[in-house]
């Protein structure tokens, strides 16, 4: 900024330069126009507190003092240690949005006792997990469905203390687990630029086929446990794993661990793990290309396209042919998980803001739409593909990832491919009561929730660790839309063509810093609401609800600081910025409607905190 040392005062009647509070060498841009409380931010803020509230009794029902889950310690896919350490999920997205610093604490305490408690467990049958269901704090080996769903608090913690030293140092070393620099986990081949194996981890790749013991883990006793996959017996639970073979190879599953690289480039600073992250993803970028536009869902480990599935590029575990019968219904059930492949190519955008990134995915909506045919007179598209071909049609376009691809790109053919959601048509002018009823549901959630938990009657030695997930009082897919006009991709508004996702990165066009308390997250009595995002612009309304004392924030572009903030515009007023930070002062009572010009993904992404 230019401005030097001064403050921009906004009042009702003229802008005036008026003494620094803030911060050395840049301005702050104060507001003093009174606005009457919006029920919407009214709202917002007791939401942020009550969930706060909830989540503190979640915890003193399913952890202990030492903040270990109370649970049947288990491997496997259905309740595994990714479940475990579900049961916090969003929880340090809660603080970020403004939630009381105890929570992270929280949540940060979960995470230290999680590694510690199954680093200790132990499997009797399962080969991979007998020397710990963790192996230098990290699954030894698993597919990244699971893993991912494991990282997903884990990867939230930089953004909340991006100096926190255990952390760099796991950062660091979860990622060269899959950079090829570790001397034991051998999983990345950097000459054919793959992962060796779907299922991979802190002891390296497993080169054999997967068997439904290495699934559905130990031989146990059903009978006094809530089975909330179906399952009544260890035998469906085994059963269910039986056609989940094929995981020699690489899978685009494993795409999920760039995330593990953009983390540690966030953390250490090394570039090298950016540099791995975009590699892995051009493999596979040229895979799809040379493979008619489509991502294959198998690489064998000679790097040859469906290697390991029989030479079809459509094969392999959770691959576009698979659809195992479910041993609970007896029927066969679509298991396609190549779309959630799309977050390596986010991550690689953010990293990078290259369409290519997202070409990649338009071109394979492209291709399969263009498989579509009539079915009882609607034209309808394949979701699957096996050896007789493209099959599982499903009425209207084929819009897997569609709402993703519109979100990074702003383009408008890309909104128009998306289906449409009560936020996409608030953001549009079209529901305007989306910011309150979105709220009051999230309410209404956590009431439902915490009667649930207060109903439960399970002990630690009758419940599964995948049990309390379903109860966890916190939810912030609204907060965050509303706050930081942000997507949450672990519970996306348009899941009805993305399915769900863990341990994903924080893509959000903007986030906030409490200039008071020093930390990230709405200051104390401050609301926001993001009103309308385009390529260039980003809308909000801006709140302070304390009638007696000001509030100070500073607005970053981008959750990795990855936008800068060419102006602010208040009312006829432009102020330039140039900057990916811009300091506030909210006025006791005021509040103004803000426009932001930006120009995005135009920044390096970082993690280092705006100068408070």
């Amino acid at each position: 900024m230019n401005f030097d040392r001064r403050t921009v005062l906004l009042t009702t009647g003229a802008l005036m330069l008026v003494p620094a509070i803030a911060r050395a060498g840049s301005a702050e841009i104060a507001i003093d126009t009174p606005m009457a409380a919006p029920r919407w931010a009214v709202l917002q803020r007791h939401l942020i507190a009550m969930q706060g509230d909830a989540a503190r009794a979640f915890h003193d029902r399913y952890f202990n003092a030492k903040h270990e889950i109370e649970a049947f310690l288990r491997w496997g896919a259905n309740d595994g240690p990714d479940d475990a350490i579900e049961a916090i999920n969003d929880w340090p997205y809660l603080y970020l949005i403004g939630g009381e610093a105890g929570l992270l604490d929280l949540a940060q305490k979960v995470q230290e006792a999680h590694f510690a408690q199954y680093s200790r467990a132990r499997t009797k049958d399962v080969l991979m997990g007998r020397n710990g269901m963790y192996v230098r704090e990290f699954p030894p080996q698993m597919d990244w469905q699971h893993i991912s769903e494991g990282l997903t608090t884990f990867n939230q913690l930089g953004l909340c203390n991006p100096d926190d030293r255990k952390l760099i140092e796991r950062a660091r070393r979860f990622a060269d687990f899959y950079t090829g620099r570790d001397p034991i986990a051998r999983n990345y081949d950097p000459k054919l630029r793959l992962i060796r194996s779907m299922f991979n981890g802190s002891i390296g790749p497993l080169m054999r086929p997967a068997t439904m013991l290495d699934w559905a883990g130990d031989p146990f006793d059903t009978a006094p446990f809530e089975m909330v996959h179906g399952e009544s017996s260890y035998k469906d639970t085994l059963e269910h794993y039986r056609e989940y073979t094929e995981t020699v190879g690489d899978n685009p599953l494993n795409l999920h661990s760039t995330a593990l690289g953009f983390n540690a480039w966030m953390l250490t600073g090394e570039a090298r793990f950016r540099d791995w992250m975009l590699e892995y993803v051009e493999a596979w970028a040229a895979r799809a290309k040379a493979n008619g536009g489509i991502l294959p869902s198998n690489i064998g480990p000679d790097g040859k396209v469906g290697g390991g599935a029989g030479g079809h590029w459509w094969g392999g575990t959770y691959g576009w042919g698979f659809s195992p019968i479910n041993p609970v219904t007896g029927k066969r059930e679509d298991r396609n998980r190549i779309p959630r492949a799309i977050m390596g190519f986010m991550n690689a955008y953010m990293a990078t803001g290259d369409d290519r990134y997202l070409q990649v995915w338009r071109d394979q909506n492209a291709a399969i739409n263009a498989q579509s045919r009539k079915i009882d007179g609607v034209l309808s598209a394949p979701t699957m593909h096996g050896a007789q071909g493209w099959y599982s049609f499903k009425p209207g376009p084929y819009r897997f990832n569609t709402g993703e691809i519109w979100y990074l790109s702003q383009a408008e053919a890309d909104r128009a491919a998306m289906e449409q959601t009560p936020w996409t048509q608030f953001l549009d002018g079209k529901q305007d009561g989306w910011a309150e009823q979105s709220l009051l549901d999230d309410m209404e959630r956590v009431r439902t929730q915490m009667v649930r938990v207060h109903e439960d009657r399970t002990t630690a030695a009758t419940r599964l660790a995948d049990n309390p997930i379903e109860r966890n009082p916190v939810s912030v897919t609204a907060l965050l839309h509303q706050t930081m006009g942000a997507i949450h991709v672990a519970r996306p508004p348009w899941s009805k063509t993305s399915p769900n996702q863990g341990g994903t990165l924080l893509f959000a066009r903007l986030r906030h810093f409490d200039a008071d308390r020093k930390r990230p997250g709405l200051p104390e009595d401050v609301a926001a609401l993001v009103e309308k995002m385009d390529a260039g612009t980003t809308t909000l309304s801006l709140v302070n609800l304390n009638p007696a004392l000001a509030r100070r924030l500073v607005i970053r572009g981008g959750g990795y600081g990855e936008h800068r903030i060419e102006a602010v515009r208040i009312g006829d007023r432009r102020m330039p910025v140039g900057d990916r930070d811009v300091a506030l002062r909210l006025e006791p009572g005021a509040g103004a409607r803000v426009v932001l010009e930006m120009n995005r993904f135009s920044q390096p992404p970082t993690l280092a905190w705006p100068q408070m």
